[in-house]
């Protein structure tokens, strides 16, 4: 069964963006981001949008299917 992996961390790291810079253009708190990274919660689909504008991605790139 495929798995949905979340590689928003990773997006941010190559990003050069600090994390306080993210969370504060999408207007949550940095323990919030977290929450996305770490997929403790999903990102809601506005600011999953407003993630891959900034990052310069799909919004289809903040997840991928992991096959293991």
């Amino acid at each position: 069964m495929d798995m949905i992996k979340c590689v928003i961390r990773e997006l941010v790291d190559n990003s050069g963006y600090k994390r306080s810079f993210v969370a504060d253009k999408l207007g949550v708190t940095v323990k919030q981001l977290r929450n996305y990274e770490t997929g403790h919660s999903y990102i809601p689909m506005d600011k999953a949008f407003m993630l891959a504008d900034l990052l310069g991605v799909k919004v289809d790139d903040l997840y991928r299917r992991d096959d293991n």
